[in-house]
């Protein structure tokens, strides 16, 4: 108890541990195998490995993915990066394996959203030479949305390299280099191409897809922040981290941050941490 507000307090308040019964062992197991299985870890499995329910470790794996999000508000690119990437794309129910029915209204352009009916748009950027990515759902892909996100990700000069979707229009006229790949002949013209981000994507729906089959909209974005934790801290030549390096920087951003069941399922105005 803590003797100025006579308070009970443990090692796990004001975190997002926080008055959970949850053993402290168990949550640290948790938190390992989030930050090194490559394709991320069901609630399911957890629920078998730890021995608690599955919609307990599904609470659990919400709370840890807010402790792995990076609130590093520093831009890509400038004098101390280098080309950043830029590209867009869409997460949801695949077309291909659905009723004719269903497949028509999931391809039919929406003009509020600008993307694909019952889609969700990702907006993503690479920084090369500092080999970060940074990713965040959107509620639209029309040109002021993504353009907004670029200024505010993006360091003014960096060179950017897209492709030539009209949403990137007049990026060079003022603010950045920039570059495009026409993708109807070719992927790589040079040093202009976003193979960088597209192999970024690729693990986050092998995630998605494989790992937890079924992802709404509104939890989409902790999903991604989780992917861009593990992509930002592999083991590269510059940077040789290990399992317990990725272990000790998830738990070093447990503190100072919470998550109610009520946030998470959408039960208040607006999940916040605090």
């Amino acid at each position: 108890m803590a003797k100025a507000c006579h308070k009970q307090f443990s090692v796990k308040t004001q975190s997002v541990f926080e008055d959970s019964p949850v053993p402290l062992d168990k949550w640290l197991t948790a938190v390992w195998l989030v930050v090194n299985c490559k394709n991320g870890i069901s609630s399911y499995e957890i629920m078998r490995d730890l021995g608690v329910t599955q919609k307990t470790a599904w609470f659990m794996l919400h709370r840890i993915r807010l402790a792995l999000k990076d609130f590093n508000w520093s831009k890509l690119g400038g004098s101390e990066g280098g080309p950043v990437e830029v590209d867009e794309t869409y997460v949801g129910p695949d077309p291909q394996k659905m009723h004719k029915s269903r497949k028509s209204k999931v391809l039919m352009r929406d003009a509020v959203k600008s993307g694909y009916v019952g889609k969700t748009a990702v907006f993503g950027a690479l920084d090369r030479d500092a080999r970060k990515v940074r990713a965040t759902v959107l509620p639209n892909v029309k040109r002021e949305t993504l353009q907004r996100e670029i200024l505010k990700t993006i360091e003014d000069g960096s060179t950017i390299y897209t492709d030539q979707a009209t949403v990137y229009d007049r990026l060079g006229s003022g603010f950045f280099v920039h570059e495009t790949v026409n993708h109807m002949k070719e992927y790589v013209k040079g040093q202009v191409h976003t193979q960088g981000l597209d192999n970024f994507w690729s693990l986050l729906k092998r995630g998605l897809t494989g790992t937890y089959i079924a992802v709404e909209p509104f939890h989409l974005d902790r999903y991604v922040d989780e992917q861009v934790f593990r992509y930002n801290n592999r083991a590269t030549k510059d940077n040789p981290l290990n399992d317990a390096d990725r272990f000790v920087l998830a738990v070093s951003q447990i503190a100072g941050k919470r998550l109610t069941y009520a946030e998470l399922t959408g039960k208040t105005d607006a999940a916040s941490s605090a």
